[in-house]
């Protein structure tokens, strides 16, 4: 998978957890990335030391302008986007039931987790199109597949990513640009470290393994739907889970 040489990616949610490893594999493959993240502090730290091969943008990607002025920026800096990974997320409050969810925290959920992905791809297909190639890759969530008792925000968010995927991998399919979703099970992230010990075993305890999964085996995964080698599959979610999910 070494392929990468001279192509160009944003990452959002590039300062920590997925988003982090992620960016790190593609950067050692050559890619040139746009990192995007609110936390400019923690992408200057993780990334300056890669030079011109890095633009590190602390922008709030549930700004849908701002979203479309920084991939325009990066189209006109590096004349093209071949690829954009979607990771930033929260889980906003867990371990409540349905008739407990705040609506404003749902709301601040799906700002994060859906509107950001589709702000992003809306911006960046164009390009894709004029060059007849893309890769776009939504990180969701095995519990958009299954539903997280406790969970209702972050399930229905990661869920509405997934159904996303499959429209917009349809939508594109003959332009020879794909679009997939990755699914994982518990990574071990800050993000999951912040969760209630109580969520974070109910989830586990699903696992056939038995242990969550990591980041480098997260990032690997990710680095090949975004490559040229995964050239015939588009509207698929991808499977990290440990063997929790099998269809």
């Amino acid at each position: 998978m070494e392929d990468f040489n001279g192509q160009v990616a944003i990452v959002t949610g590039a300062a920590s957890g997925i988003g982090l490893a992620i960016a790190h594999k593609l950067l050692a493959k050559g890619v040139r990335a746009a990192l995007l993240d609110l936390n400019g502090k923690g992408l200057h730290e993780e990334f300056d030391r890669y030079g011109e091969q890095v633009l590190v943008l602390p922008i709030d990607v549930t700004d849908l302008q701002l979203v479309e002025r920084t991939v325009k920026d990066v189209a006109n800096r590096w004349e093209k986007i071949d690829i954009l990974v979607n990771c930033a997320g929260i889980t906003g409050v867990t371990n409540v039931l349905s008739h407990e969810v705040d609506s404003a925290n749902l709301h601040r959920v799906f700002e994060i987790n859906f509107m950001s992905s589709f702000y992003t791809s809306r911006a960046v297909l164009p390009y894709m199109i004029s060059k007849g190639y893309g890769r776009i890759l939504h990180i969701a969530s095995i519990s958009g597949k299954e539903g997280n008792v406790g969970m209702l925000a972050y399930s229905a968010s990661k869920a509405a990513v997934i159904c996303m995927a499959k429209v917009q991998g349809k939508e594109y399919a003959e332009r020879g640009i794909t679009v997939n979703a990755l699914a994982p099970a518990v990574i071990r992230t800050p993000l999951v470290d912040n969760m209630p010990e109580a969520q974070v075993k109910y989830m586990t305890d699903k696992i056939p393994m038995k242990r969550c999964g990591t980041l480098d085996e997260a990032a690997n995964i990710a680095a090949f739907i975004v490559s040229p080698y995964n050239s015939f599959s588009t509207g698929f979610t991808f499977d990290l889970s440990g063997g929790r999910a099998t269809y």
